[in-house]
């Protein structure tokens, strides 16, 4: 059964201490980031509250670690240069981000989806439209659990911080 909306976001409210997400995809249609969007395509600057992520925020001044890893492949795609142009305000914000681009690293071992895992304990499979849609979030039980850890960790290990990245 897939979860969305506020059902999901409340996910965000009662984790307890860790947030991890692994994204996949070269180009996600968030409703509420298209004006931004193509404000960013048009040259514009990024709105001023962007620059430190009042979302990531409100998790961590709780004291709860937030942390992605990005599955990429260059060349960019409009999308990723408009998500990654964010990202230093998701740092300001204390969440630590971490590039895998599949044209400078063969990563293998790793799921061709998005997820979230919170606490080590409860994952989410993401699930979107061709689009970059989101659709909904499904609880995988917990016998993946384990399986997700080892994705996790697999992706944290052959992540190059954020600041680090650049892209071919």
């Amino acid at each position: 059964m897939l979860i969305t909306g506020e059902e999901f976001g409340r996910v965000f409210e009662t984790f307890e201490r860790t947030a991890f997400r692994l994204e996949t995809l070269a180009v996600y249609d968030v409703e509420e980031e298209r004006k931004e969007f193509e404000d960013f395509l048009a040259g514009k600057p990024l709105p001023p509250e962007w620059s430190d992520n009042p979302w990531v925020r409100s998790m961590t001044d709780l004291g709860k670690s937030v942390a992605r890893v990005h599955v990429l492949r260059s060349p960019l795609t409009d999308y990723l240069r408009f998500e990654l142009a964010a990202y230093p305000g998701n740092i300001a914000a204390g969440e630590k981000i971490g590039i895998i681009d599949l044209a400078q690293r063969d990563v293998r071992g790793l799921p061709d989806h998005d997820f979230w895992i919170f606490d080590d304990s409860a994952v989410y499979r993401m699930h979107y439209a061709d689009s970059g849609a989101f659709i909904g979030a499904e609880q995988l039980p917990q016998s993946r659990v384990a399986e997700y850890r080892g994705y996790r960790d697999t992706a944290l290990a052959h992540a190059i911080p954020f600041e680090e990245y650049q892209p071919v």
